[in-house]
């Protein structure tokens, strides 16, 4: 998961999802949203 190594100022749960959205990978910041932006996405 996005906190299991943590080593330096990019190795942060936060930074890894910034990351990941500038790639334009959807990432949500809870399982409760995971609906929701599939629903979105899938429109």
């Amino acid at each position: 998961h996005a906190g299991a190594i943590v080593g330096g100022a990019d190795d942060t749960a936060e930074a890894k999802k910034r990351i990941m959205r500038e790639c334009g990978i959807h990432v949500v910041d809870s399982p409760a949203e995971i609906g929701k932006k599939v629903k979105e996405v899938m429109g």
